[in-house]
């Protein structure tokens, strides 16, 4: 169940996104200008400002099981077929496939299908652990893989549908994860080292957890490999994947080291909400597994750390900021390669949401080409 923060009542909610929203902008914008506090503002049209700052209502007022509509299939498949029409796009560029294996959902995603891969971007979308879906993120996937294209011969992707909380609570999110990773090995035949697992925000988490799980298999007692027999036949430390690639990775569940500030649209009160129903109410939000950045032995994650490393992004102004600098620090005592990009004034998970927000095309693919550039950079190394 989720618990709620104290708000003020809901006329007054309205009010604020009505009257004070609007005030806000024109004082950061034209009153304070180049003095605003505000270093997103600074940065942002006014387009992406103005969403920006609704988000944050939304987030901080909409209760997830409402939120979650906009995130469906069914809300977002139309909704991408809309901005393809736009564009002069009739049908999907690419092979695009529903899988569904006992526990296993996700939506696999290649040029060729008649040929093997040659990389295998491994996404799990983010959310909060509550909301999101594929789908959703269908578009900023799809640009994804037309800019792999430039860099390798025939590129797939696979986007995990994980079981969302608190319906579903940890581990079941990072065994379904195990499944995914543990179908493109034993069905679609892609070499450990070409697949490169990523994610953004709670993707980033459960695709951190993994890369524990997949190290040291049998924690607290349990055997990483309880839902179905994709889990069950990786075995510990043989199958390391290529790289990681992380998108403002949620490291640590609850931290003193999350901290609000006036640019980001996330906040930390809730957050944490959303950590603990994540956990569940038999789980603790300081499990190494359930929240990676907790986890500070550094053999451990010597031993997850993928062949070539990570790739890690994110703003400097979002709530997550500080707790991924820990993180890259973190990897770095423990020998670990890490390319770590401070976006200047971005904030939470800007390469996904400015995909949908800027204002010119390279506005819109700057974070994902430099995404897919970091990919190259390391994956051509294997």
């Amino acid at each position: 169940m989720y618990t709620h923060s104290p708000s003020c009542p809901r006329q007054t909610a309205n009010l604020r996104i009505v009257i004070k929203l609007p005030i806000s902008i024109v004082n950061d914008r034209y009153l304070l200008g180049r003095f605003t506090t505000k270093p997103f503002a600074r940065r942002a049209t006014l387009f992406e400002d103005a969403v920006v700052r609704c988000v944050h209502y939304g987030f901080t007022n909409i209760k997830p099981p409402i939120a979650r509509i906009f995130f469906v299939k069914g809300v977002s498949w139309p909704f991408l077929r809309y901005r393809m029409l736009r564009h002069g796009y009739l049908f999907l560029p690419v092979h695009l496939e529903d899988i569904e294996q006992e526990s296993l959902k996700g939506v696999w995603m290649i040029d060729e299908p008649s040929l093997k891969p040659d990389i295998v971007f491994y996404f799990a979308h983010g959310g909060g652990f509550s909301m999101g879906s594929a789908y959703f993120y269908l578009e900023f996937l799809l640009v994804t893989l037309e800019l792999l294209r430039s860099k390798f011969s025939n590129p797939a992707i696979f986007a995990l549908d994980y079981s969302l909380a608190p319906e579903s609570s940890f581990p079941c999110q990072v065994e379904q994860a195990l499944a995914g990773y543990n179908y493109l090995i034993a069905t679609k035949k892609v070499p450990p080292s070409r697949i490169c697992i990523a994610g953004d925000s709670a993707g980033g988490t459960i695709m951190l957890s993994l890369l524990l799980r997949l190290a040291r298999p049998n924690v607290n007692g349990r055997v990483s490999g309880e839902l179905n027999g994709n889990a069950k036949s990786v075995r510990a430390g043989s199958n390391k994947p290529g790289m990681a690639c992380l998108i403002s990775p949620w490291a640590t569940l609850v931290s003193p080291a999350h901290c609000d500030t006036e640019s980001d649209y996330l906040d930390t009160f809730r957050l944490h909400v959303f950590a603990h129903g994540y956990v569940g109410r038999k789980g603790s939000v300081y499990d190494p597994v359930a929240s990676p950045g907790s986890c500070k032995d550094v053999d451990w994650w010597r031993q997850a750390a993928p062949l070539r490393g990570f790739a890690i992004s994110y703003g400097s102004e979002e709530v997550l900021a500080s707790d991924i600098r820990d993180l890259v620090e973190l990897l770095h005592s423990s020998g670990v390669r890490v390319v770590a990009d401070e976006d200047e004034g971005g904030v939470h998970a800007w390469p996904v949401a400015g995909l949908f927000l800027g204002s010119t095309k390279e506005s819109r693919i700057r974070g994902v080409r430099r995404m897919v550039d970091r990919i190259a950079g390391l994956m051509v190394e294997v």
